[in-house]
């Protein structure tokens, strides 16, 4: 069973792993930030273009039989 840590201490082992971790500079949450977009962009031009060219052959698909 795992001894149990009053609110106290707790707040001060956070506090302390919180400042052992390396935050990102601006810079790099900046060019972070430019990449997930450029991505997104990308990832839905795709997929518009996917939806379309599905989309045209099972019109033609479902039309040759008529």
């Amino acid at each position: 069973m795992a001894s149990k840590t009053n609110p106290f201490t707790f707040l001060q082992q956070v506090r302390a792993e919180t400042a052992k971790v390396k935050w990102p500079s601006r810079r790099e949450t900046s060019i972070s930030t430019i990449m997930v977009l450029v991505m997104v962009l990308l990832a839905s031009i795709f997929f518009f273009a996917a939806d379309q060219a599905l989309g045209w052959a099972i019109s033609l698909i479902l039309n040759a039989g008529a």
